[in-house]
This record gives structure tokens, sequence and C-alpha cells, in this order.
């Protein structure tokens, strides 16, 4: 399984015996902070179950997704979000063992985020979280389809995922403009000991969320098209979830294998899914899930 990454200048790097192609000038899109929602009705701000999963409602609102500075991240479009549950970290190696039974990760430790999974193992996983709860399975494992109205787990979409990680910010990271304060925040390759570490230690963003720019990449469900971004320009996009098909599936976030300028909010990463048995995983691979609020219940 290959990856890429973007540089600038476009050129290609090796990074654990792979190569990336990636992103790293600033971008400033303009934004639209997201609206709280204050019915009394409202879905809960945050749910927990007995394995140790918490979810976070993340707002529904409207942002300006992508950035000018890279060709598959252009061109900077509105989007609008509706609002969905996200997990507050992500998947640890701990409950994922509790859902699947074994641990592929590298660097192993029950709380760092599990790794060395391809996008078919995320969504397995999502399929065998639903099911041990009682939930309506979210994925069809023959088509690979994603079913965005059962009330189960899932990955979250390309732009759900982008839209969380600004948490009502632009530009290229959700504290403020520059890198400086990204040590605080990520978990890159200037401050690890070359692994991923346990989830939370961080600060979180502004919707409570841990790790979004650092640690491992995170799978999304969308299929990776380097133009997919130009065929919104001039509307507002609605909950988009990306081209029907595709070749390889989008990773967001940075890593702890990652330089400061890859873990920006827009850098978009690809990579092979994993549905050939012949697939090299990736030790800096890893996900997060959400789930739809509308049919939610407490997990207790």
């Amino acid at each position: 399984m290959t990856r890429m990454r973007r540089l600038i200048p476009s050129t290609l790097v090796a990074i654990s015996g792979a190569l990336w192609i990636s992103g790293c000038q600033r971008s400033s899109p303009s934004t639209t902070r997201p609206s709280a929602a204050s019915d009394a009705t409202a879905p809960a701000r945050e749910l927990s179950s007995p394995l140790g999963l918490v979810m976070i409602l993340v707002p529904e609102g409207e942002f300006l997704m992508g950035s000018e500075s890279e060709i598959d991240a252009r061109p900077p479009h509105a989007v609008r979000v509706t609002s969905f549950y996200m997990g507050k970290y992500e998947v640890t190696q701990d409950l994922y063992e509790a859902v699947i039974g074994k641990n592929p990760s590298k660097a192993k430790g029950p709380r760092r985020p599990v790794e060395r999974v391809t996008w078919l193992d995320a969504v397995r996983f999502c399929n065998a979280l639903s099911k041990k709860q009682g939930l309506s399975l979210c994925y069809d494992l023959q088509t690979r389809q994603c079913d965005l109205d059962a009330d189960g787990y899932r990955l979250p979409t390309e732009a759900e995922w982008e839209y969380a990680c600004r948490a009502g910010t632009h530009g290229d990271f959700p504290f403020g403009p520059g890198e400086s304060a990204l040590k605080d925040h990520a978990w890159f390759a200037a401050n690890t000991m070359g692994r991923p570490s346990p989830v939370g230690k961080k600060r979180p963003n502004a919707f409570g969320l841990y790790d979004m720019l650092g640690n491992v990449r995170e799978w999304c469900d969308d299929w990776y098209d380097v133009g997919a971004y130009r065929q919104r320009a001039g509307k507002t996009a609605k909950d988009p979830t990306g081209p029907a098909t595709g070749v390889k599936k989008v990773l967001r976030g940075g890593a702890w294998t990652l330089s400061p300028e890859s873990c920006r909010t827009w850098v978009r990463y690809c990579d092979d899914p994993g549905f050939k048995d012949a697939c090299l995983v990736n030790d800096d691979c890893g996900f997060r899930i959400a789930r739809r609020p509308s049919r939610l219940r407490d997990d207790k």
C-alpha cells in the first residue's frame, strides 16, 4: 500500500519507505462559525459508552473548505455540514481490541491510537461496534457503500473531518496563524520518540476533539480525487460525500511521522483501502469514528 504527501516545492520524499506529496503554503480562507444548538431537546453535548468511547457533538455550520496552496485542495469552497457526533479521541488500541479481538498496532499501548489498519479494517470495526450496541450497520461490506441514514458508527466524510478540525476557525491551523504552537496541540515528527503517543495528551480544539492534527492520519469515508473540489466551485455544498468511485480513500490529519507543514487543516492524503490481501499497512494510519445525532441514545 503506497501513500503520497504534497510538499512545496513539489518534491518527492521518502517517509517510512513510501513516497508522499503535500502542500505547505499558508492559506487564509474565511469561514462562518458554527451555530450551537440551544433547543432543550437538542442531542447531548457528549455521549459515552461502557467501552470507554466518548463522542462529541459537532454542531451544524458552514465553513470554507480547502486552500489555494495545493492543487488537490483548490478551490476553497463553501460547505454546509449537518450536526454529527465524532469521536473525542482517535480509536484506541484497547477499544479496537475489545471490539475486534486483536490489535494490529506496531507500537503497543492500550491508550495509543490503533494503527496499521486499512480503510476496510476501519469500516469493519464500525460495523462490529454498531452490532455490539444494537445499532443499524452503516456499511455494506460487499459493496463497501455507506448508509448515512443508519444510526450506527461510520467514518467521517472528508468535509465533516475538516469542519471538525477547523472548529470554527480559518487558516492553516485551528489555534491561530503559524506553526509555533503546534507542539502544544499535536504529535508530529519533531516531538515524538518515533512512535504514536497515548491519545488526549495535547490540547483539544474548540470542539473538544483531541489529536486532530497529529499522532496518526485518519481514514475518511470518501474516495480520493485530485479534482473533486473543482466540481463544488461557486456554490455551497451541503454535506458532500466525495466521488462515487475511486481507487484510493482519503486520509486526513498529520501524524507522528510528519513535518509541521503536513499537519495543516486542509492537507489531503490518500491510500489503498485494503480490498486486496496483499496490502502493506502503514504504522501511521488510524481513524476516529462518527455517528448521526438524530437517532442517538446514551450507550450506557
